[in-house]
């Protein structure tokens, strides 16, 4: 077998299989993130088992090295591992079109009827949403910490990162955390990991390294090719792209992250109002998948033309066109370096931190946000026994958290 395809070995799934399961994600992932990947866990490694618990952190692990949005990223590279490069494609549409689409409806109904979309987010049954979102992200650290966190040494990896993430909240810091977790795995963690790690399937990859160095080359390309482009050509759509793909490729962390780039890109040129700007960041709480998709309603306001669903097309694709390149680019190398012992010892110390990294996040912001009183616990165990005891469906406990955090609403 070749170089160029030895992580060439064909999927089992399709593209129908892989759109199906990810627009149902797509409409009852809320809670931002660190809750998708707990909505990931749950239908992708422990009901539908397309990849072990393994291959599952190793894969969010990697995005935590990427810039973009994370759980769209591990979304994308575990819809290519289900289905090839059409897997991709059919797990990011699937997950990210429902909250697009209705972002630029929305856009459309504001400049039809004015109004302001930030109250929103003050509503009884979207605060539902943010407690259940809690109850999943816990019940993901619960298992990830079993498999990742298992021993003293482990364990002590997951709390010092969550210590340092609360200390210092930045997208570099998750970087250095992991990178210095990585260095302690490789250097006195070998001799566990080798002995804790199961045997486990591959990861199947239709990606040729050939196609992985032109996505990598392409993905720098553009960092460069597009603020030239714009300059040069004076062209609308040119400066829409280029502002909303810079936005997306220098991005750690993901999530509301990225909101202070985005209003730095569509505010002072005068494309998008404040006003507009507040409104449409309101209507994005209140939709499922990720809050990149915010984009979409930014390119459906934004003044001049292209505007309506071309703009929100062209500035939805252009944001999450990094992803897709550093997605591809990086999967096949980074199968292959997960085979070696001294890299599996380095991953074995960075699951650890990203488990601690995600126990940060579970506080600040998932539990600060949404726990603010009693009822908001007692509604959020009500959903942790029915996902971790009962084993409902995750979509289900979202609709009657929903349903109770109106009802709370109601008596405060």
């Amino acid at each position: 077998m070749s170089p160029d395809t030895a992580t060439s070995k064909k999927p089992g799934g399709s593209f129908f299989e892989v759109l199906a399961v990810f627009t149902r994600l797509g409409l009852t992932s809320f809670g931002g993130p660190i809750a998708h990947l707990g909505y990931f866990r749950d239908e992708i490694v422990t009901r539908r088992k397309w990849v072990s618990e393994q291959t599952y952190a190793d894969l969010v692990a990697l995005a935590q090295f990427l810039p973009g949005p994370a759980s769209s990223e591990v979304g994308i590279a575990l819809g290519i591992s289900r289905a090839g490069l059409k897997g991709g494609l059919a797990a990011w549409l699937g997950f990210t079109l429902p909250s697009a689409a209705a972002l630029i409806l929305f856009a459309y109904g504001l400049n039809a009827f004015g109004g302001n979309g930030a109250n929103l987010t003050e509503s009884g049954w979207l605060h539902g949403l943010t407690v259940v979102a809690v109850a999943v992200v816990a019940l993901a650290l619960w298992g990830m910490a079993r498999n990742f966190s298992n021993d003293r040494y482990r364990a002590t990896l997951t709390i010092l990162a969550a210590i340092i993430t609360l200390l210092w909240p930045t997208g570099l810091a998750q970087i250095a955390i992991i990178v210095g977790a990585g260095l302690i795995g490789w250097r006195f963690m070998g001799a566990k990991t080798a002995a804790s790690k199961p045997e486990e399937e591959p990861l199947h990859l239709a990606v040729p390294r050939s196609l992985a160095i032109v996505c990598l080359v392409a993905f720098f390309l553009l960092l460069v090719a597009l603020p030239l482009a714009r300059q040069v050509s004076g062209s609308q759509p040119v400066a829409l792209f280029d502002s909303f793909y810079r936005s997306g490729a220098l991005v750690f962390g993901g999530g509301h992250v990225v909101l202070p780039l985005l209003q730095a890109e569509v505010v002072p040129p005068g494309w998008v109002s404040n006003e507009q700007f507040i409104a449409g960041y309101g209507a994005a709480q209140a939709v499922p998948g990720p809050l990149f998709t915010f984009s979409a309603y930014l390119g459906a306001v934004s003044k001049p033309d292209p505007n309506g669903w071309l703009g929100g097309i062209i500035a939805l694709v252009g944001i999450f066109l990094p992803a897709f390149l550093l997605v591809i680019g990086a999967l096949p190398f980074w199968n292959e370096l997960r085979k070696l012992a001294g890299f599996q010892a380095a991953l074995g110390g960075v699951n650890a931190a990203v488990v601690g990294i995600l126990l940060a996040a579970l506080y600040q912001p998932a539990w600060t946000s949404a726990i603010r009183s009693p009822g908001d616990l007692a509604l959020g165990l009500g959903a942790f026994g029915l996902l971790a005891a009962w084993k409902w469906p995750p979509w289900l406990v979202v609709v009657l958290s929903a349903a109770g955090g109106y009802m709370l609403s109601l008596f405060t």
